[in-house]
């Protein structure tokens, strides 16, 4: 089968591709609404699909869906800190997709989800502390190292499911 192809300015995008995240963003907005108690609000199963994409179909996609997952996240919450600092945290979430794909791919899921859960669980947090005091810090890291680590889990085992990349990529022989 024809695969339609748009150009780019990082190259050619297939449609597949564009519709794929699509769906996966909107997951997220799903899991936006599945928040993990917290002073902010804004931790929730909203990164799921953004680490998924990184195991499954690689770091571009998963950074790029963990990234509007998170707003999508703070949207829902009315940006309680701030629309610059959630930018600055969309950028952290992209980057712990991109590690997690990175290490999902190239060492094993093990090491992968402990280090995308202490980056995005401990080290986001950690990178308010110059911005908004520790007391910021001792707030979310407890909520966002049990979220992250309830997202990461979930997405590496639904990466390594059987089957699952041979239907999520769309081959055209995959048995559903």
């Amino acid at each position: 089968m024809s695969q339609k192809v748009m150009e780019g300015s990082a190259g050619k995008i297939h449609v597949r591709q564009v519709v794929r995240v699509g769906l996966l963003v909107a997951l997220s907005t799903v899991g936006a609404h599945i928040k993990i108690p917290s002073i902010t609000g804004t931790p929730a199963l909203d990164s799921l699909p953004g680490y998924f994409a990184a195991a499954a179909l690689g770091w571009r996609e998963g950074a790029l869906v963990a990234a509007l997952g998170h707003l999508l996240t703070a949207l829902t919450a009315g940006f309680p800190l701030s629309l610059p600092i959630h930018l600055l945290i969309a950028a952290e979430m992209g980057i712990c997709a991109l590690v997690f794909g990175y290490l999902f791919k190239k060492t094993n899921p093990v090491i992968a989800m402990g280090a995308a859960i202490i980056l995005n669980g401990v080290g986001a947090p950690a990178s308010l502390i110059p911005i908004m005091g520790p007391g910021i810090f001792y707030g979310l890291v407890t909520p966002l190292l049990v979220a992250s680590a309830l997202n990461i889990i979930a997405a590496a085992l639904l990466a390594k499911a059987p089957g699952i990349n041979r239907i999520f990529k769309g081959e055209e022989h995959a048995h559903y």
